[in-house]
């Protein structure tokens, strides 16, 4: 962090992302209505001093429905990428570190993976299963790993041939632990730049499957599940698509920011 405050925008993302995770910590807090409550009378309010950003079709205030919306989304966001990391992580680290079949096996399941078109793969799952939070999260999850394994892969083949892993080679150490000892703390720089810029786009997907009724259901807010409620009503109340869409742009700007200024801080140290 002492290091991104020369570079202005990722510092800007990262004050972002902090307003936000606070926002979502104190939710009870800072709503100011019961996000689930409704009141058909107030439906389809525009934006006034009582309600600042309108109500829905419902009568319920989308203010306290996008501050609880930020914790769904910044978690699914979170909580896939994590997903993500492990996984990718595991098998990145196995290929690269074994080679030979078990490298030439991963790989083929990687390029397997990322033949099948995402958003599809996605839909059929969540079809099968049934949606709901951590259905999504899973499953975001666990279709967004190969490109980490990947990346991990490259930095573990590069590492390996390296005189500090040679030494620990000598000196008797375990595979296990020249893995998770030596090369993964050391492959760790660009995986985290990986898993910045993912967050933004776990955000993105779920976005996109609560906007297809398939991702977060009501009447728990996700910003994509209000965006969706806001596209019946489009013609009428603009305030329904406008707010969630500003709030996912904002922070996938930010997640972007901070893993470009990550990045760029990472290429200078090489």
């Amino acid at each position: 962090m002492h290091r991104l405050r020369t570079n202005r925008l990722a510092l800007a993302g990262a004050v972002v992302l902090a307003v936000l995770a606070a926002i979502a910590l104190l939710a009870p807090t800072l709503a100011p209505h019961d996000p689930l409550q409704v009141n058909l009378p107030n439906a389809l309010l525009a934006p006034c001093a009582q309600y600042p950003l309108g109500t829905d079709l419902l009568g319920r205030d989308v203010l306290s429905r996008l501050i609880y919306g930020a914790r769904i989304s910044l978690s699914i966001g979170i909580i896939a990428v994590g997903i993500a990391m492990l996984v990718g992580l595991a098998i990145g680290a196995m290929a690269g570190f074994y080679g030979g079949w078990v490298d030439a096996v991963l790989m083929r399941l990687v390029d397997t993976m990322l033949s099948i078109p995402t958003i599809f793969l996605l839909l059929a799952v969540i079809a099968i299963i049934g949606p709901s939070i951590h259905i999504v999260m899973v499953v975001i999850g666990l279709t967004s790993w190969m490109g980490v394994a990947r990346l991990v892969r490259a930095e573990i083949l590069s590492l390996k041939e390296r005189e500090f892993i040679l030494a620990a080679r000598v000196l008797g150490a375990s595979s296990w632990r020249i893995i998770t000892k030596h090369l993964l703390p050391n492959a760790m720089g660009p995986v985290l730049v990986s898993a910045t810029l993912g967050v933004g786009g776990a955000i993105l997907t779920e976005s996109a499957l609560s906007y297809l009724g398939l991702g977060v259901q009501p009447p728990t807010p996700s910003w994509g599940n209000i965006l969706n409620e806001g596209r019946i009503a489009l013609g009428v109340a603009w305030w329904l698509t406008l707010s969630p869409g500003l709030c996912i742009l904002v922070t996938v700007l930010a997640f972007n920011l901070l893993g470009e200024g990550i990045r760029q801080r990472l290429m200078r140290q090489d």
